[in-house]
């Protein structure tokens, strides 16, 4: 034997001693979540036992429910699901005061609402969503508490609505407590990394582009609908952020201004590639080296300019090199419209990034920080109303069948099959063409929750006597489960897991073992699910590809109005309702059709700003007759008709004129790009 040969035998186990070491690192991060939330479910049993409330499991199953692999994530969660509680509890007292003698009517309103509730949730994003969601089936959870076996209300929803929302909130209130004593958080930090990142990457390649004058235009397209992409995917971190921090949430309109900002700056971005793209080489090249030499050193192309860690050490710096460079862009003398154009769209992108790194240095607690701007609120825009009415519809189908089906077999518990299918139909329904998936997946995960529960409740509680020996038992599934809930695959399965074990095993003081009882509940939750999972396959959710159609349809049916009706006084009516298209914009659009997303966002501002400067050159019946041209779906005329409009202020002196043509300029671009979109008509 050679010493040559002894790191070759070493090899084999240096490289095991290392993937084991990997491995233990990864797997660390969910067993800690599943063992907090473990000792969450622990300690609302505890306090529910103590208190001697009647179905204790729920403090349980709310505990379980409210956590989430990060603190943001969980304590925003326990904020909504209490609100959503409150709400479902005072509907059912309505409700059940509405009909206190009446099944039938009962049992349509419970449907109503489910269906109102399936609606709401659809429409609004995020744990605002979850709210409505747990509003329509915590209505389900108490109305299955008073009903009998076929029967109708007993009239004491009041009773059992304290009595469940008392149970809930111990669960949020014991969860919060477990996970913010052993998690310090961290999505203020994430979310500030994702916002240097994207202001950066967008600042670096929009200067790259005027450095290359514009070519490469297809590949810096692909670039920028990948950035409207990940743009889009901050909504869900700020909620995050908002559950860790009472400052942000103050500051709210801070960071909506913040993602605005990102949005404006790859529309303006867009508007220079086209022109540059569309104009001769020589000329784009001069006019993009006049406007790049107005661009800070700070922010053009390098490794250091790149780097997200300095735009998060100093944003406040950077935010006044932007506003000082838009404001010499806005000031740049121009010789021909495209120039004009070209400045005028820097400054749009650099004033974008300038509101985006306002929110990055509201994140990193910059104490220079300027002044918040932003409005205190905004209107809620409805970017397509037929998924959410589609949703309501299935809830409705769904929520009666499974009454009906009660009241025909006399199942007796047919009460908890109907909260159930409540649950996964109201549930998954926002989740679109994953609807059905996920409502497999999570069936299949009540499936093995049930097997579970059975041996923990027949084989190993009844050897068990303290609250101890009884936590260590449940602690058998729901540490696996809640290390499952941390990890990518299958997440669905394990959530059920989760969240289901507790009401299967309805752990109570003292504890009941009858084998019929915790199989015909285990039969109505299981059942329940799948009928909610059966519904998203009868009933499909509305494809990607024909939501995005609808939302392209839509955008050019409000691009018409914006055309010919009154002139709004500002563009930011506008930009929030297209910015709440393209939060709905389903992440399976193709390439394309973002790009006439974009396009459209980027024609309506235009259109807006040029019908005020026709005013100021009376130029509206021109300008009013090319705008007629682009409503009836002729681009073609609408573009010689600018084109005439051009004409005429050619002769006009001053920036203003010049200005004017510039916009000119960007629309007809627009139009003759994505013509085939723009005449493609609005379907009644």
């Amino acid at each position: 034997m050679t010493e040559a040969e002894l790191p070759a035998r070493g090899w084999p186990v240096a490289s095991s001693a290392i993937w084991l070491t990997d491995a233990l690192r990864a797997a660390g991060p969910p067993l800690l979540f599943g063992l907090r939330l473990w000792a969450s479910v622990c300690l609302a049993l505890y306090i529910a036992f103590w208190l001697e409330l009647d179905n204790a499991y729920w403090a349980g199953t709310s505990a379980a429910i409210m956590c989430q692999p990060h603190l943001g994530a969980s304590l925003r969660k326990g904020w909504f699901r209490m609100i959503g509680t409150v709400i479902g509890a005072i509907a059912i007292v309505v409700l059940t005061a509405c009909f206190p003698q009446d099944r039938a009517p009962f049992l349509i309103g419970l449907a109503l609402w489910g269906a109102g509730c399936a609606l709401v949730a659809t429409l609004l994003r995020n744990f605002a969503a979850y709210a409505a969601a747990l509003a329509g089936y915590t209505a389900a959870i108490i109305a299955s508490d008073q009903l009998g076996a076929t029967g109708g209300p007993n009239g004491q929803a009041f009773l059992l609505a304290v009595y469940r929302v008392s149970e809930i909130c111990i669960g949020i209130v014991s969860a919060g407590v477990v996970l913010a004593g052993t998690d310090f958080g961290g999505a203020r930090r994430r979310l500030g990394t994702l916002f240097a990142a994207i202001s950066a990457e967008i600042t670096s390649r929009f200067a790259g582009t005027l450095a290359i004058a514009g070519a490469e235009f297809e590949e810096t397209q692909t670039i920028r609908r990948e950035l409207v992409r990940r743009v889009i995917a901050l909504d869900p971190a700020i909620d995050e952020a908002f559950g860790e921090s009472s400052q942000l949430r103050y500051h709210s309109p801070v960071l909506q201004t913040a993602v605005d900002g990102l949005l404006t700056a790859l529309a303006g971005w867009r508007a220079a590639a086209v022109l540059l793209a569309r104009s001769p080489e020589q000329r784009a090249r001069q006019e993009a080296d006049a406007v790049l030499a107005r661009v800070p050193e700070e922010l053009r192309p390098g490794p250091e300019q790149d780097d997200p860690t300095r735009w998060l050490a100093d944003p406040t710096r950077l935010l006044r090199v932007c506003d000082a460079a838009a404001r010499r862009l806005v000031a740049l003398p121009a010789a021909t419209p495209s120039l004009r154009l070209l400045s005028d769209q820097t400054a749009k992108v650099l004033a974008g990034i300038s509101r985006a790194l306002n929110g990055l240095a509201l994140l990193v607690a910059d104490p220079a920080r300027p002044v918040p701007r932003g409005r205190d609120f905004r209107r809620l825009r409805i970017p397509d109303w037929l998924p959410a009415l589609v949703n309501a519809g299935r809830a409705f189908v769904v929520i009666g069948a499974a009454e009906l089906f009660w009241i025909v077999t006399e199942w007796p518990n047919g009460a908890g099959a109907i909260t159930f299918a409540a649950i996964g139909v109201i549930l998954f329904a926002p989740r679109a063409d994953q609807a059905y998936a996920t409502a497999m997946g999570f069936m299949v995960g009540t499936g093995l929750t049930a097997a579970f529960a059975a041996i923990i409740a027949f084989a190993v509680l009844p050897n068990t006597e303290t609250f101890a020996a009884f936590s260590l038992a449940i602690g058998l599934v729901l540490v696996p489960a809640g290390a499952g809930i941390a990890q990518p695959w299958q997440t669905a399965m394990f959530t059920a897991m989760a969240f289901n074990f507790v009401p299967l095993l309805a752990p109570a003081n003292p504890m009941s073992y009858n084998t019929g009882q915790f199989y015909n509940a285990a039969s109505a939750i299981v059942a329940g699910i799948g009928a909610a999972a059966l519904s998203f396959r009868l009933i499909p959710p509305l494809s990607p590809a024909f939501r995005t159609r609808r939302l392209l349809a839509l955008t050019l049916r409000d691009l018409h109005r914006l055309a010919t009706g009154p002139i709004p006084r500002t563009s930011e009516d506008w930009e929030q309702r297209m910015y709440g298209r393209f939060s709905a914009l389903p992440d399976q659009a193709q390439p394309l059709q973002r790009s006439q997303l974009m396009a459209a966002f980027l024609v309506g501002i235009l259109i807006i700003q040029l019908r005020h400067m026709g005013r100021r050159f009376d130029l509206s019946s021109g300008l009013d007759a090319a705008l007629q041209a682009f409503t009836r779906g002729s681009s073609a005329l609408a573009t010689a008709t600018l084109a005439n409009l051009d004409a005429a202020l050619a002769s006009r002196p001053g920036a203003a004129a010049l200005r004017a043509r510039g916009l000119i300029l960007a629309i007809s671009g627009a139009l003759t790009q994505h013509s085939s979109y723009f005449d493609a008509g609005v379907p009644g």
